[in-house]
């Protein structure tokens, strides 16, 4: 039990570094604007954020679920996952490390939406942001891409978790939305500063994750793979 509640706050804190690294940013700042435009009206502001993180959390529940019992439904894929995580886990975990200290530049193509798809959505109401929620959620770039299909698939597998850990994952890459939804509503003059100090955060909790990714993939490496501890 203990293991699972490290497994799920980790899916957590993955999803809160992946909102915030520099190209999911990029959409929730394109979110943050969409609620924005309901800065008159307090309640919509905060279902808007609702329902965004509404729509990123079941978009990767479902991945998840589809995923992780896809892995599961066959037994060789099962069998070969619960016996070799350790091993795959450490190479892993080393490439996502290298991946969130940026040493090695990587283009991505995922979904994207539109400027005009996105004004569309925004005229939709709490549907339009359940809907960004959905797009910006599989708008996959190298770090949130690794963070997912690598660490967050990895400990769903290793766990058993179809829904609990993608879930949870996926509420964390919205809490800055529903952060920025909140200080718009109450102090919207604020929001620059933050921006700022979440910058700044976010490299630095970036690189400090980037190098326990790497230790603990070096430690993996050399106690599943060689036994040298």
């Amino acid at each position: 039990m203990p293991e699972y509640i490290i497994a799920v706050g980790t899916a957590l804190w993955l999803g809160i570094l992946t909102s915030i690294s520099p190209c999911p940013l990029a959409t929730n700042i394109a979110a943050i604007s969409f609620i924005g435009k309901n800065i008159g009206k307090t309640s919509a502001a905060l279902f808007s954020g609702l329902f965004y993180t509404l729509g990123r959390t079941l978009t990767y529940c479902v991945l998840g679920l589809v995923l992780v019992s896809s892995a599961q439904a066959a037994p060789r894929i099962s069998m070969f996952l619960q016996s070799k995580m350790k091993i795959i886990m450490g190479p892993f975990l080393i490439v996502i490390g290298i991946f969130l200290l940026d040493i090695i530049p990587f283009s991505f193509a995922g979904l994207s939406v539109s400027r005009l798809r996105q004004e569309k959505l925004a005229r939709s109401g709490i549907r339009g942001a359940f809907a960004l929620g959905v797009v910006f959620a599989l708008s996959f770039c190298p770090v949130s891409a690794a963070l997912f299909f690598g660490s967050t698939f990895g400990l769903a597998v290793a766990h058993s978790s179809r829904v609990i850990i993608p879930s949870v994952y996926g509420i964390g890459t919205a809490v800055p939305v529903v952060a920025f939804a909140l200080i718009i509503v109450f102090a919207a003059h604020s929001v620059g500063t933050v921006f700022k100090k979440i910058s700044v955060f976010e490299k630095w909790s970036r690189c400090i994750s980037g190098i326990i990714f790497i230790v603990a993939g070096i430690y993996l490496v050399l106690t599943a793979n060689f036994h040298l501890f």
